[in-house]
């Protein structure tokens, strides 16, 4: 079983920036495909960013490229979500995935095995 804690949402003018943060537990962390996603209200849950076991392979949602940037710290267990340049359309709560088997990156949400509780990030104009 992998538990996954988000951390690192809150409320943010436009413009600004916020760092999410997904703790995993597991030994073998650093083989898991990683993902985050994000579900505004009265809307489906949407990938945003995914990575590779590596962190040498990533893919992001054509709405944050430029913006967002999605990066791993295997030693730690953690993969992080750097998030600048925010706008009101991100607000939304994001939500982190594990696939523990997973190859390359993943862009839909059947692919991930495990989601975190996830986190609100909230960006006033």
């Amino acid at each position: 079983q992998v538990q996954l804690v988000e951390s690192g949402g809150g409320l943010v003018q436009a413009g600004g920036s916020l760092r999410l943060s997904c703790a995993a537990s597991g030994r073998t962390f650093s083989t898991y495909l990683m993902g985050w996603f994000r579900q505004a209200p009265g809307k489906e849950r949407d990938v945003v960013a995914s990575i590779s076991w590596s962190g040498g392979t990533t893919y992001y949602a054509d709405s944050v490229k430029g913006r967002f940037t999605i990066s791993r710290d295997n030693a730690k267990n953690t993969v992080y979500l750097q998030m600048s340049s925010l706008k009101p359309e991100d607000t939304a709560v994001y939500y982190c995935a594990a696939n523990p088997l997973g190859v390359g990156v993943a862009r839909n949400a059947y692919e991930y095995d495990y989601w975190g509780q996830g986190t609100q990030v909230t960006v006033s104009s």
